[in-house]
């Protein structure tokens, strides 16, 4: 029996990793994000025809496995569902949420606690097949404490606020060239202001040591370990996992601070991609 061609997804509210999964050969591409809180059934549709299309056109997929942000809510997870079986009539398709899907890719099968810090956070406790609790993500205005978006708007606020000393509104004014009306106007204006704000996260990055930066990150991430992993009660004997570009670029704060809370450490991803390919070349 020749083996299923698989069509596997991460898709957050920046962009989506894709990955062709064909006789264990791996073809990885990456589009645009399809938040469904930022694009409609149509805008996804276009994107798939547009951006997956080209990779995929001379390979009939039998298998696709979508997991994305918003897809908790089931109107998200059936608009998707609906594109998909639109597009692929003859595959199998599951559609889930993007924690679901860092959890089989951070826990396998095993017990764990699984985190994402990207653009937004989230967080819960996998018991080795499901998702069994989960602290709520309450996006990037109500929560989403430890995020790109959660830490960029700290540098806004640090910025706005006159707190940075010369030397970092110097380093801020060369490194965005923009003023207190655009910013104003892209996050309560424009589309998008979770991405935008979170754009301001490579601020942190590219200016370590200065104590004022190093605060922001370690406080920012040590909200959501507060508010979020240790009401885990599972969280004190089971491994803690991170997937995201916060979480990877700022992984000596995270293993830090898991000492400091005396749990854990376990994977630290930068995507869930990889764990996926290898949940799905066995499930």
């Amino acid at each position: 029996m020749i083996p299923s061609i698989k069509l596997i997804a991460d898709s957050g509210s920046t962009k989506t990793e894709w990955c062709l999964l064909k006789n264990n050969k791996k073809t990885l591409f990456t589009t645009q994000g399809m938040s469904p809180y930022f694009v409609n059934a149509v805008q996804v549709e276009e994107i798939i025809r547009k951006e997956v299309f080209p990779f995929i056109t001379k390979e009939k997929v039998g298998e696709i496995y979508f997991y994305g942000t918003g897809c908790k809510n089931p109107a998200n997870k059936k608009m998707f569902k609906n594109i998909f079986s639109k597009l692929f009539p003859d595959a199998a398709i599951v559609v889930d949420n993007d924690l679901s899907g860092a959890a089989k890719a951070l826990c396998g099968d095993e017990k764990g606690i699984a985190c994402i810090l990207g653009t937004g956070s989230n967080s819960c406790y996998y018991n080795g097949k499901k998702i069994v609790k989960n602290s709520p993500g309450l996006g990037f205005i109500l929560g989403d404490e430890g995020s790109g978006a959660y830490l960029g708007k700290k540098v806004i606020q640090h910025y706005l606020y006159n707190i940075f000393d010369e030397d970092l509104r110097a380093r801020f004014d060369a490194r965005f060239v923009t003023t207190e009306t655009e910013i104003i106007e892209s996050v309560y204006k424009k589309p998008l202001p979770n991405r935008y704000l979170a754009s301001f996260a490579i601020f942190l990055a590219e200016n370590r040591g200065h104590y004022m930066i190093e605060n922001i990150i370690e406080d920012g991430i040590n909200d959501f370990f507060y508010t979020h992993i240790i009401s885990y009660k599972e969280s004190s004997k089971l491994p803690i996992h991170f997937t995201g570009g916060i979480a990877y670029g700022f992984q000596e704060v995270v293993k830090q601070l898991c000492f400091n809370y005396d749990l854990q450490v376990g994977n630290i991803l930068r995507s869930p991609m990889e764990g996926l390919i290898k949940y799905h070349s066995t499930n």
